[in-house]
């Protein structure tokens, strides 16, 4: 294990979390960070936690609540740090404890809450359990611990069942024993470096339970819990019987995924949660076949939120959103608990990119199609999330109305489902490169020693400082929405909207005396003028009661 441990700021009282309105989290606004893709404060070309730290202001004035931060832990970064080797550690490339200490005092110091992921499905194969079950042998206790099994086959030179990696090829990898012969296999959900625990073992509870009371006495405000409908399997691991598994994902309960036995789990840690002050709080990274079953991770006594995917995967189309905002909100209701929305994220082509292109392509996109037609729909869209009730969420750059990198050089990607040609989607890289913060300057202001993935000519028009104080760029339309957002009493938290009639293509509803109107069809609409105009993504002409509204464009009113 790192030696970092012994820098550990002591666990105190005095790492307070921010003493804010009760319930916090159901109307909250929580950014993303990528951090290495955030803010670079040592010109090594690689984000770190120092360079988050001196961009909170920015973050603070943005007008978000919290920033949940992409995993920062000791890691050999086969899968961008979901592969933890020390979960108690930060990886030198981002700093160091007392770097996450700072950062998370100086947070809490601007206001702004820190959500952690967390990382409970598998651990690094260096990880010192995992290497001690390697160097053990089978038999072994260390070995009970993850999920090792002999191979099918007269030798055992097969797997022990049909499962698919979600990076593509088998699940599972065959081990040399410590005396050199071909021996056990171990199970991988993801990739061979990221070897699935075995959460039947108590010792695997045991060391997460005491995982998350280290980083709460840290002072963090909550965890984004990764693959949080993982970790328990299927009684014996019985086979699939189909190939191609990945395209079942979302559709299907897996044997492998989204078990009932995630559910205890999840309420031994709602009760160390709850024994610490500060409304801290859970977020499931739950890929469910239905939001109802989303639900099933949000009730009372477990987890606080759940991403909402089936509204990230909706098109640009009034009669599916609609539909998926109705079933979000019905299903939330019963359990009590906030929806969520969400546009982009570390694992999906920018939304300003997957609009500029026709319906149907998926969530990951390789064609930059069109670009200004992408950034008016990317705009509409996000002033229809933020009306919406509940909890949003804003990935790191979509504040720019930055697209995806769409031709990055195959020599230059880094995405490791890229290098394994089957599975997952590997060009995630394009939502990943760093974000640009001055017009000039070495990687546009990201920091002096260039960026790990190469910036596109042309974002120095969508740096931070080229936006700033333009009335009609996309950062400025982000600090306005999210302030009168905070400002409104209607919006925010709730759990029911009133539908209005409204033309064909065009989403329309109340809140008390806000009224949100979306058009998203190609041409202008005609729709009642509801009162004063609060906020628009595009030029509104109103005459005689009437308001003519842009293809394309959101708008906001209220009667107060």
């Amino acid at each position: 294990m790192s030696q970092q441990h012994s820098a550990a700021p002591a666990p105190t009282s005095a790492v307070a979390t921010v003493p804010k309105r009760r319930d916090w989290w159901r109307d909250a606004v929580i950014y993303q960070v990528y951090p290495r893709s955030f803010a670079d404060s040592n010109g090594d070309g690689m984000g770190d936690l120092e360079g988050v730290r001196t961009r909170l202001p920015y973050l603070r004035d943005l007008g978000v609540d919290a920033v949940w931060l992409s995993p920062f832990y000791a890691s050999p970064q086969a899968d961008g740090g979901y592969d933890v080797a020390d979960y108690r550690a930060v990886d030198p490339m981002f700093g160091t404890l007392l770097d996450a200490d700072a950062l998370i005092r100086d947070a809490h110091a601007l206001d702004l809450r820190i959500i952690v992921d967390l990382v409970p499905n598998h651990s690094s194969d260096q990880y010192e359990w995992f290497k001690r079950a390697l160097a053990e042998g089978p038999g072994s206790p260390s070995r009970d611990r993850y999920h090792f099994r002999p191979g099918k086959g007269k030798n055992g030179e097969l797997p022990p069942n049909d499962w698919e990696s979600i990076f593509g090829g088998p699940a599972w990898t065959r081990v040399t024993e410590p005396d050199g012969t071909p021996g056990e296999w171990y199970l991988h959900l993801f990739a061979p470096e990221q070897p699935d625990f075995n959460w039947e073992h108590p010792a695997v509870g045991d060391e997460f339970r005491s995982i998350l009371r280290f980083w709460l006495d840290m002072g963090v405000d909550g965890f984004r819990i990764d693959v949080a409908h993982g970790m328990v399997k299927a009684e014996g691991l019985p086979d699939l019987g189909s190939h191609e598994q990945v395209k079942l994902l979302g559709n299907d309960v897996m044997p492998f995924f989204d078990q009932d036995g995630v559910h205890a789990i999840y309420r031994q840690w709602r009760l160390i949660l709850d024994e610490y002050s500060g409304e801290r709080i859970f977020v499931a990274e739950a890929w469910t076949p239905t939001v109802e079953r989303t639900a099933n991770y949000v009730r009372p006594d477990e987890l606080h939120q759940a991403f909402n995917f089936q509204y990230l995967g909706t098109h640009w189309d009034a009669e599916e959103l609609r539909t998926v905002i109705d079933r979000t909100l019905d299903a939330m209701r019963p359990v009590g608990a906030p929806a969520t929305w969400v546009l982009s994220n570390h694992d999906v082509t920018r939304h300003a990119t997957r609009f500029a292109n026709p319906a149907g392509l998926g969530t990951q996109i390789r064609l930059a199609g069109d670009r200004a037609l992408g950034l008016r729909r990317a705009r509409a869209a996000t002033l229809l999330m933020l009306a919406l009730p509940g909890s949003a969420y804003v990935y790191q750059g979509e504040e720019l109305g930055l697209p995806d990198v769409v031709d990055l050089p195959d020599e230059v990607r880094q995405d490791p489902a890229y290098f394994r040609g089957a599975g997952q989607d590997g060009f995630r890289d394009g939502c990943r490169v760093p974000i640009p913060w001055t017009r000039e300057g070495s990687s546009y202001g990201f920091g002096d020693g260039g960026s790990w993935l190469p910036q596109p000519a042309g974002w120095s028009e969508l740096s931070v400082e080229a936006q700033t104080g333009e009335p009609d760029s996309t950062l400025e339309l982000y600090r306005e929405a999210l302030a009168v957002r905070r400002s409104t009493a209607d919006l925010g938290a709730g759990d029911a909207i009133e539908w209005l009639r409204a033309p064909e293509g065009v989403v329309a509803f109340r809140r008390g005396e806000f009224v949100c109107v979306a058009n998203t069809t190609g041409e202008s609409v005609s729709m009642p003028a509801y009162g004063h105009v609060l906020l628009a993504t595009g030029e509104i002409t109103e005459a005689s009661g009437e308001a003519k509204v842009p293809a394309d464009t959101t708008v906001w009113w209220t009667r107060a």
